[in-house]
C-alpha cells in the first residue's frame, strides 16, 4: 500500500487491529488532533510581535507538534531500510530550521500532519466499510435444547446444535432448514431483492433475514467460519491484489524517494561549489519536497479498496486491484449456458404420447427407470412423476451416452435418445421439442414406442435484460456449451444473443476464450467449477452464484453472490467507474510532480507553496479514490417474473418450478410450429405454513413463538 511510500510505519498485532476494528471520528484521530494543535501555535505565532522569541518558540513548538505525526515513523522506516516520504519531509523540514526559516518548517509539519491524518482516516474508512456486513449476523440465537429454546451468544453455537429462527429474525450462521416453511430476505448479502422460498433440506446462510414463517435450522457451521466471515477474509485478501496500474505506480514512487534524495544533494551540492550555497541549499529542500510520490501511490489503493468493498456490499465479489482492471477492461463476454443463463434445474415440459397411449403411462414408465439414476434429467422426471401412481423398474442399467434400459411391469422396456430408440411416427414432435431447446428422451416397452418426453433447462427470467445491459456498455456476448447446437440456438435466441459456440469441451472453451482475446479484454462466466480451464484463461473469470460455495469463490477472479445475471453488467459498469477514477488519479499526481520540480529548482515556488500544493494533491486523491466506493452502479434490481429457487441438498426439497404441459397424441403440425412453453409463475407465499414442533403460522402470528 501507500504505506510504503507515504505513511507512517507499520504496525502489527493486536493493537492495530483493534485500531483497524473500529472506524474513530475524524475528531478524534490523533494525526488530526496534532494538525490543529500544530495550527492553532502557527497563527498564534503569525499574529506576535514580528522577530520576537515569543514567535520564534510558538513556531518552534508548532513545527514540532507536526512533527510528532511523521518524525517517528520516518525513523523507524530508515533503520528498517526503508525510504518513505516521511524521510523527505524530516530533512526538509530541519534543513529549513537551520536555515532560520522555522515558519517554513512549521508550515511543513502542519500540512503533512493534515494530510498523514487524512490518508489513515480514508484507507481506515474504506477498510473498515467491510466490516458492517459481519455485523449483519446477529450477535445471539435460540437454540433448541432438550425441548426447551435458550437464547446464547452466536460465538457459541455448536455444528449440529438446532436453531428456532422466529419471522423477522436474523439467521446466526449457516445451516440446512430441517423443519418449517417460509421466506428468506438474501438482499444484504447477495444484492437480490427476490425472497427466496425455503424448507426442508434448503441451505441458509448467515445474515439473511427469516420470513413471515418460523423455521428450524440445523448449523453445520460455528458463526467464526460462515459463509459472512469467509466472505470478509477473502475480501480482504483481495484488496492486497495489486493490479497494474497499482503496481506501476509503485515502481515509480519506491525508487523516486531515493533518487529526490540524489537530485536534491546534486543541487546543494553544485549550487554551494558554484559560490551561492545561502540559494541553492534552499531551493534543494525545496525541491525535496515537490518529487515526493506520496499522491501518486495513494492513487490506485483507494480507489481499489473502495471499488472492492463497495461490491462486496452488493453482491459482487472482486479479488482485488487485478481483477478491478481486468473487469474495467472487458469488451467481450463469453457465458456458459447451463447455471449461467440457464437455472441449472431441468424440469419436464412436455409429453407426448403415441396414438392409443395415455400420458400418465408414459411419465411414470420413465420415471420407473430413471428413480435411480444420477443423470441430471432424471430429477425432472421423477419430480414431474411424483403424483402418479409409482412403478418399480427392476435390473436397470445403463448405456452410457444412450440411455437406460430395464423391467418395468414384467415387461422390457427402454428409454433414452432418438436413434436409441426410434421415434416411430414421432418425428416431427421429437424436432419441435427439440428446436424448442428441450432435450426428448423416448420411452419403449417391449418393443413398442410408449412416446417421448421433453425436458429443458428454462432460462433465467433476467438474462435477456442483462444482455441488453452489457450491448449498451458496448461489450460482445457469447454463448459457449456444450450442448448439442439446436439447444444453445433455442436458448440464445431467447437471451438475445448473437454468437454461440455449441458441442464444446472444457478444453474447447478454453481454446476459444483464447481465439476472443484478440477482440479485446475477455471476461468468462461460468459456475466456477466446470469451467475452470476458461475461466483461468480468461483475462476475468467470474463465478455466477457462488454465495456458500468455497470453491466457486477460489476459481474465479470475480464472484456474484447472487443468482441475478443482471449483476454482471452491474460490476462491469462500477468497476469501469473505478478505472476512470484511479487513472484520473494517477494522472493528476504526475503532472503535479512534473510541474513543481523544475519551478521549484528554478527558485519560483517556496517551501510553504509547495508543501500546500502537494497535501492539496493528496487529499483530492484521496477524496477522488473514495468516489469509487459509491455504489450507484450497483442498484438494487427489481424481482422478475419467476423467483429464483431455494438452494437445496435434500430429494425431498426438490422445487418444481415450473407445470408439465401433456400433449394430446401427435397432430399435423405446420411447418415452423413453435411449441407453447409454459412460463414459470413467482411463488406465492402462502397463508398459512406449519412451523416447528407443528404450530401452525397464520400471517405471520406463530403460537409457537409468541
Amino acid at each position: 500500500m501507500a504505506d510504503e511510500c507515504c505513511g507512517p510505519d507499520q504496525t502489527t498485532g493486536p493493537e492495530s487491529e483493534g485500531a483497524a476494528a473500529e472506524l474513530m471520528p475524524l475528531w478524534r484521530i490523533r494525526e488530526l488532533q496534532a494538525a490543529a494543535v500544530s495550527g492553532m501555535l502557527l497563527l498564534a505565532g503569525a499574529v506576535a510581535s514580528e522577530g520576537s522569541s515569543v514567535e520564534t518558540v510558538l513556531w518552534s513548538t508548532s513545527a514540532l507538534v507536526g512533527a510528532t505525526t511523521f518524525v517517528p515513523g520516518a525513523i523507524r522506516g530508515l533503520i528498517k531500510g526503508r525510504l518513505g516520504v516521511g524521510l523527505l519531509m524530516t530533512i526538509a523540514g530541519i534543513g529549513a530550521v537551520l536555515l532560520g526559516e522555522v515558519a517554513e518548517a512549521a508550515t511543513l509539519a502542519f500540512l503533512f500532519s493534515i494530510a498523514e491524518g487524512l490518508e489513515r482516516y480514508a484507507l481506515t474508512r474504506t477498510r473498515n466499510s467491510l466490516r458492517a456486513l459481519l455485523d449483519l449476523a446477529p450477535p445471539s440465537a435460540t437454540v433448541l435444547r432438550r425441548g426447551a429454546t435458550v437464547t446464547v451468544p452466536a460465538a457459541e453455537l455448536r455444528v449440529g446444535e438446532m436453531l428456532l429462527v422466529r419471522p423477522g429474525d436474523k439467521i446466526a450462521t449457516d445451516g440446512i432448514v430441517s423443519g418449517g416453511r417460509s421466506w428468506i430476505d438474501t438482499s444484504v448479502v447477495t444484492g437480490e431483492s427476490v425472497p427466496v422460498e425455503v424448507g426442508p433440506g434448503s441451505l441458509v446462510f448467515a445474515g439473511t433475514v427469516n420470513g413471515t414463517g418460523a423455521i428450524e435450522v440445523q448449523v453445520t457451521v460455528a458463526a467464526a467460519d460462515n459463509s459472512l466471515a469467509r466472505l470478509v477474509h477473502t475480501v480482504q485478501e483481495a484488496q492486497e491484489r495489486k493490479g497494474s496500474s497499482q503496481r506501476l505506480a509503485e515502481r515509480v514512487a519506491k525508487p523516486l524517494v531515493p533518487a529526490v534524495l540524489i537530485l536534491a544533494g546534486l543541487i546543494a551540492v553544485v549550487g554551494s561549489l558554484a559560490g551561492e550555497p545561502s540559494v541553492w541549499i534552499p531551493r534543494a529542500l525545496v525541491v525535496l519536497v515537490a518529487a515526493a510520490p506520496c499522491a501518486f501511490a495513494l492513487s490506485v489503493p483507494i480507489a481499489v479498496v473502495a471499488a472492492v468493498g463497495a461490491a462486496s456490499k452488493s453482491g459482487v465479489l472482486i479479488k482485488g486491484g487485478a481483477a478491478v482492471e481486468q473487469l474495467g477492461a472487458v469488451t467481450v463476454v463469453a457465458v456458459d449456458k447451463t447455471g449461467t443463463l440457464t437455472r441449472n434445474e431441468p424440469s419436464v415440459i412436455d409429453v407426448v404420447p403415441a396414438a392409443g397411449v395415455d400420458s400418465g403411462e408414459v411419465l411414470a414408465v420413465a420415471a420407473a427407470l430413471e428413480d435411480r439414476s444420477e443423470h441430471p434429467l432424471a430429477a425432472a422426471i421423477v419430480t414431474a412423476a411424483a403424483d402418479l401412481p409409482p412403478r418399480r423398474g427392476l435390473d436397470v442399467e445403463a448405456v452410457p451416452g444412450h440411455g437406460l434400459i430395464g423391467v418395468v411391469d414384467d415387461q422390457p422396456t427402454r428409454l433414452g435418445k432418438p436413434g436409441f430408440v426410434p421415434t416411430a411416427g414421432l418425428e416431427r414432435e421429437v424436432e419441435r421439442l427439440q428446436d424448442a431447446g428441450a432435450t426428448v428422451v423416448l420411452v419403449e416397452r417391449d418393443e413398442i414406442v410408449l412416446g417421448a418426453v421433453a425436458v429443458r433447462d428454462e432460462i433465467r427470467p433476467e438474462a435477456a435484460e442483462a444482455v441488453g445491459l452489457l450491448r449498451r456498455q458496448g461489450v460482445s456476448v457469447v454463448m459457449l456449451t456444450g450442448d448439442n447446437a439446436r439447444t444453445a440456438n433455442a436458448i440464445a435466441a431467447e437471451a438475445g444473443i448473437g454468437e454461440v459456440r455449441a458441442e464444446l469441451s472444457p478444453t474447447d472453451k478454453a481454446g476459444i476464450v483464447s481465439e476472443l482475446k484478440t477482440r479485446g479484454h475477455v471476461a468468462m462466466v461460468g459456475d466456477g467449477i466446470n469451467d475452470a480451464p476458461a475461466l483461468a484463461t480468461a483475462d476475468a473469470g467470474i463465478a455466477m452464484g457462488a454465495m456458500g460455495s468455497d470453491v466457486a469463490i477460489e476459481a474465479a477472479d470475480v464472484a456474484l453472490m447472487g443468482e441475478d445475471l443482471r449483476r454482471l453488467p452491474d460490476a462491469i459498469a462500477h468497476t469501469r467507474h473505478a478505472r476512470v477514477i484511479l487513472t484520473q488519479s494517477l494522472v493528476l499526481s504526475g503532472l503535479i510532480i512534473a510541474v513543481l520540480v523544475p519551478l521549484s529548482a528554478l527558485g519560483l515556488l517556496g517551501l510553504a507553496v509547495v508543501v500546500a500544493t502537494h497535501e492539496l494533491a493528496e487529499v483530492l486523491v484521496i477524496l477522488n479514490g473514495i468516489r469509487a466506493g459509491r455504489r450507484r452502479l450497483l442498484p438494487t434490481r427489481p424481482p422478475l417474473r419467476g423467483a429464483h429457487p431455494a438452494h437445496s441438498i435434500a430429494p425431498s426439497a426438490i422445487h418444481r418450478t415450473a407445470p408439465v404441459r401433456v400433449s394430446a397424441a401427435p397432430q399435423p403440425a405446420a411447418q415452423g410450429e413453435w411449441p407453447l412453453l409454459p412460463l414459470i409463475p413467482k411463488p406465492v407465499a402462502p397463508a398459512t405454513m406449519s412451523g416447528p414442533a407443528g404450530c401452525r403460522c397464520e400471517a405471520g402470528q406463530c403460537s409457537c413463538c409468541a
